[in-house]
């Protein structure tokens, strides 16, 4: 767990995608991301790429992570785990890449370094948006997520989504970044208001502390950061609302707009991992539950 932050760590700041990054990876990250960063070779002007083809001739796909716990991130053992390459060691597999290769970077970087060529696919679990999918293109989520909140226990507040931050006047925190940011002005709590920390062991702490009503994040890592804590509990997962309607994000994996091909392919992959239930297996083990497994596409989401 990381200590409770000072003052001049806690800022407010711009928005990248929610879901956190792990204290204890950082140091193991930019180490491979200084040894990783060499381009791949640019792709051929083929219909649909021609990437696939090259994969398997190589036996390696590079994947682009940012550190973050559960994605996609480098354990204490220098091991590349977490969710999305978990799967993508699974898909590729069966695609005829027998090895993949982290390339860690910032989360912001991912898809810069994705269209400039720094590695092959986006394995970081990424949120599908529209804007996002104006500059790269998805495979079809692997999870869904809902939001929740830390609070102290028993919620005295009773603070279960964002009209309940708003109306109570309730103090309220969240990530670097998140899209709780934008979910909470949604509400109509005041941007400016909102304490920025960098991540939900910080918003864990801040809760515990006093210092915040509520920290919001995503209702995987919100369960699964107060599982040792004594002062503080996860609310009941929700559908923040986005344009008045419910709305729920999706991950998935990105890759660069002419590789429609290996997205396809990829996409069959994934399917037959849905109905069989292996990928559930697969996620399980990152506090993954079933609530979280979606039939969601990502032409759906691109639409917003």
């Amino acid at each position: 767990m990381a200590p409770p932050l000072g003052n001049d760590t806690e800022k407010r700041g711009p928005s990248r995608r929610s879901l956190l990054a792990g204290a204890s990876v950082f140091g193991t990250v930019g180490a491979l991301g200084a040894a990783g960063c060499s381009r791949v070779a640019t792709a051929a002007g083929t219909d649909g790429g021609d990437l696939l083809d090259r994969l398997k001739a190589q036996g390696v796909v590079r994947l682009g992570i940012a550190g973050e716990v559960p994605f996609g991130y480098i354990d204490r053992n220098g091991e590349l785990t977490g969710e999305a390459p978990e799967l993508a060691k699974a898909v590729f597999k069966r695609l005829g890449v027998d090895r993949v290769q982290p390339v860690p970077t910032e989360f912001g970087s991912l898809i810069p370094g994705l269209n400039s060529q720094q590695f092959d696919v986006v394995s970081a679990g990424m949120y599908i948006n529209p804007e996002r999918c104006e500059q790269v293109i998805f495979a079809d989520p692997d999870y869904r997520m809902l939001d929740a909140f830390i609070v102290r226990k028993g919620n005295p507040k009773g603070l279960h989504d964002y009209d309940d931050v708003v109306r109570k006047k309730a103090k309220f925190a969240t990530g670097t970044g998140y899209a709780e940011i934008q979910y909470a002005v949604e509400a109509g709590y005041k941007e400016s208001d909102i304490l920025i920390v960098p991540d939900q062991v910080a918003g864990l702490n801040a809760v515990e502390a006093g210092r915040v009503d509520a920290f919001a994040g995503t209702a995987l890592t919100t369960r699964e950061v107060v599982k040792k804590s004594g002062k503080a509990e996860s609310t009941r997962p929700f559908a923040p609302l986005v344009k008045g309607k419910p709305h729920v994000d999706g991950g998935g994996f990105a890759f660069r707009s002419p590789e429609t091909r290996l997205r396809d392919a990829f996409n069959v992959e994934l399917r037959k991992l849905k109905e069989s239930g292996e990928l559930f297996r697969i996620l399980q083990p990152f506090g993954f539950t079933k609530a979280e497994m979606t039939d969601m596409t990502a032409k759906e989401l691109c639409r917003g």
